[in-house]
């Protein structure tokens, strides 16, 4: 193996994160939309955080009621 080649294992990890990001982030901005939530929305969109951003979103902020006062 060359030194600037990179082993397949690494391949097939970015493709498992990508999908995992493209995923959350496609649940997040569809619930962001769906409430009206702008800043949520553009920050997931903009900001690649490897899901975190979305999963924050997902887990403590969606479920909200949004009729409470």
């Amino acid at each position: 193996m060359a030194t600037n080649e990179i082993p397949q294992e690494y391949y097939i990890f970015f493709i498992i994160i990508g999908l995992f990001e493209l995923v959350l982030k496609g649940i997040a901005l569809w619930q962001a939309a769906k409430r009206g939530e702008k800043g949520w929305y553009i920050s997931i969109l903009v900001f690649n955080t490897v899901g975190l951003l979305p999963l924050i979103y997902i887990l403590f902020f969606s479920k909200k009621d949004v009729n409470k006062s």
